[in-house]
């Protein structure tokens, strides 16, 4: 599973700026990485971790702003279209299952 994370926060104030940088610096040390300027992703081995993360955003959110947590399968995120550019990361995007023993 993926939680992919979309933000709006305000940057008007050196506060929010302050805000801004800790919440994307939280995001990064827990897990998430970026695909776009303001939207992270994080993946969940199942819908209880990822329940987690839910919880623990909403812990640490910041005090204004918007942010949407959005919650899918990893079928439904590698099925998703890039139109243009690309997305940088050491991840592999696959709906495949990989078993070691």
């Amino acid at each position: 599973m993926r939680t992919i994370l979309f933000f709006d926060l305000p940057t008007l104030t050196s506060k929010n700026r302050k805000d801004y940088r800790s919440f994307v610096k939280l995001l990064i040390r827990n897990g998430f990485y970026r695909i776009q300027e303001s939207v992270f992703v994080k993946m969940s081995i199942n819908p209880q971790a990822a329940e987690t993360c839910t919880k623990f955003i909403d812990r640490h959110k910041p005090p204004e702003g918007s942010i949407i947590l959005l919650t899918v399968t990893e079928k439904q995120f590698a099925s998703m279209d890039i139109l243009l550019g690309d997305i940088n990361t050491d991840v592999e995007v696959s709906d495949k299952r990989v078993i070691v023993i």
